[in-house]
């Protein structure tokens, strides 16, 4: 069997999925009174946990040819909300940065699974791959909107 590096990406968007899904769960908790953020936080941490279940088939296929990972290749997940206007415009930069992780490793998946052939993981990365894209947009929207009411003006 020859080795590759595809079981530890597959792992690595896995974990991320689970760590952006938990992140996501952590800031709808902790910044509960802003409701337009509670509720897309919610919803996106419930897509996430259901890429991660959708992508876990997939992974028993590839561990007999996985390589020793990297180290630091998992990413941290958020654990602690930030209190006040600034905290949730950090804690939206913080899901903005592991939500960039996992959309970049989507496409890196998808290539490989291109380059391999494998319909079945396509087919997964194409289910999955364009959540996060939305995702983004909205944590970017969210952030830009927040920003000059957060940095110009006075507690």
């Amino acid at each position: 069997m020859i080795a590759m590096h595809l079981p530890t990406y597959l792992t690595l968007l896995s974990t991320a999925e689970q760590a952006l899904a938990a992140s996501y769960g952590c800031v709808a908790d902790g910044h509960a009174e802003e409701a337009d953020v509670r509720y897309p936080c919610v919803h996106f941490g419930h897509r996430c946990t259901q890429h991660a279940e959708t992508l876990a088939p997939i992974l028993p296929r590839y561990q007999d040819r996985r390589q020793a990972e990297p180290d630091r290749l998992s990413p941290p997940a958020i654990s602690v909300a930030r209190a006040g206007p600034i905290g949730l415009l950090r804690d939206l930069q913080d899901l903005y940065q592991l939500a960039h992780l996992v959309d970049i490793t989507w496409v890196l998946v998808g290539q490989a699974a291109a380059g391999a052939r494998d319909r079945a993981l396509l087919d997964v990365v194409a289910a999955c791959g364009p959540d996060i894209t939305a995702q983004l947009a909205w944590l970017r929207s969210r952030m830009k909107a927040a920003a000059p009411q957060t940095l110009l003006v006075a507690p």
